[in-house]
């Protein structure tokens, strides 16, 4: 069965409890409060959730679940349909994807690599600094990267054990030290985990041409 891996911080997980009950979960912890139960894992709060992510796959890289779902303490705000892909992928597993990776949530969008489009205006960015996408890729796979990622926003995600495992170790290793101590890792990450796993998370031909897509949302449902 699938594992769902939660990367939190003072989020209310309280949502876990109306999970599928055949749903694996781990939840690692980031924050002191002490409320994620005692079966949370705790880390340092650093490279947010990338860091967790990588983590995970570095720790448990030789006994990996089939199929691994990576989200946020609160997955909500950039999947809407996240409860219901939870309930498919706990029935159906094997058709999560045929590609071994997909990501989760209901706003294609795209950044350049400096992260002018997106990253330098987003409201949160208060100082408007840039993204180095360009050095960010160097830094994890000695190559210059592409001039535009696109991706789905949110850093959220379903991959596969043989998509992960196509990657030694170490080079997981090595991509847990960049989220560790390259600036403003996570948000590189978040533009990039498709290409961290060497796939295609968005078919080009699909999109267009398109920049940004918003994917109809389904109705908030409860579990």
């Amino acid at each position: 069965m699938p594992e769902l891996v939660v990367a939190r911080f003072l989020e209310d997980l309280a949502w876990l409890r109306k999970r599928p009950a055949n749903l694996t979960v781990t939840v690692y912890d980031k924050s002191t409060d002490c409320s994620a139960g005692s079966d949370a894992v705790p880390l340092p709060n650093v490279g947010r959730e990338a860091h967790t992510y990588l983590h995970h796959l570095v720790s448990r890289y030789d006994t990996l679940a089939e199929w691994t779902i990576f989200c946020q303490g609160k997955p909500f705000d950039h999947a809407y349909d996240f409860k219901h892909n939870l309930r498919a992928f706990a029935e159906k597993p094997d058709a999560i994807s045929p590609t071994g990776f997909r990501w989760l949530g209901h706003l294609i969008d795209t950044d350049d690599d400096r992260g002018d489009r997106l990253f330098r205006p987003w409201s949160k960015n208060e100082d408007g600094r840039g993204l180095d996408m360009r050095g960010f890729h160097r830094a994890l796979f000695d190559t210059d990267g592409p001039s535009q990622y696109t991706f789905v926003l949110g850093a959220q995600f379903a991959v596969h054990r043989d998509v992960v495992q196509q990657q030694p170790q170490t080079f997981y290793e090595r991509a847990l030290a960049v989220s560790e101590t390259f600036p403003d890792a996570a948000h590189c990450y978040e533009r990039s985990w498709d290409r961290l796993f060497g796939t295609v998370g968005i078919d080009p031909d699909w999109l267009g041409g398109r920049q940004t897509v918003l994917l109809k949302p389904m109705r908030k449902q409860t579990l």
